[in-house]
């Protein structure tokens, strides 16, 4: 589905990523996990089109999207839910997810995406016309990764997932990505929660100082005792 070789990139003359390269699965869920600083969130904005690559390629269902618009790349069914949510704090849940919906791809799916929203959200269909700035995190993380589903990705990127958020309701997120795998939606998670993460993903990639330093299937990196030691606390 989405293919990065290679990829140089960073600010200005600061260098952050240094060849960096992943690959997803056709309906895989795929984590990338590493400490603060090392390069997880410039990937993300390079692989959205946010940060131009100073070099490498980023393909997308076999398709070059290296030199592509932003808006290109969202329209072409890659979205990303970004680090702190980006809600419009004084628009409801419902205005909210309705700027989701905004790419041509999804206009004429609205409702059918919106009934699955508030399927895998009962608390959202509970109170779609409250501003969403009102809303616990825990809530406005479900707004967050709403609005993209509302785009209808065929890859869902997904930035800190449960970066401030209680234990249960952090867990609540990660079942929802569970069952969102299970209805074949693929995914990009980036995690500081090394422990949750490889334990809902199906292939990882371990970040640091802008390289890929281990990768491997998700049940076998926890078993690793570097990961464990460094990530995990174990």
């Amino acid at each position: 589905m989405l293919e990065v070789d290679n990829l140089v990139s960073g600010y200005g003359e600061v260098q952050i990523l240094r060849g960096t390269s992943l690959r997803l699965e056709k309906g895989k869920l795929t984590t990338l996990v590493g400490s603060n600083g090392v390069g997880k969130s410039t990937l993300l904005r390079t692989v959205m089109g946010l940060l131009r690559p100073w070099q490498g390629t980023i393909t997308f269902q076999g398709q070059d999207l290296t030199r592509q618009s932003a808006h290109a790349r969202a329209k072409a069914g890659l979205v990303l839910v970004p680090e702190g949510r980006q809600l419009f704090t004084d628009m409801t849940v419902l205005e909210n997810l309705e700027m989701g919906a905004f790419p041509p791809r999804s206009q004429g799916h609205f409702q059918e995406n919106l009934d699955r929203v508030f399927a895998l959200f009962p608390r959202l269909a509970e109170r779609p016309h409250q501003k969403a700035g009102s809303l616990s995190g825990g809530e406005q993380q479900m707004v967050a990764v709403s609005r993209g589903l509302m785009a209808q990705p065929d890859v869902l990127i997904i930035d800190e997932l449960s970066l401030g958020l209680s234990p249960i309701l952090a867990l609540t997120l990660f079942e929802s990505l569970i069952e969102l795998k299970r209805h074949g939606l693929t995914m990009l998670l980036v995690e500081q929660n090394v422990a949750m993460a490889l334990g809902v993903s199906d292939y990882a990639y371990v970040l640091s100082q802008g390289r890929v330093t281990l990768e491997g299937q998700s049940r076998q990196l926890r078993e690793n005792d570097e990961i464990r030691r460094t990530y995990m606390g174990m």
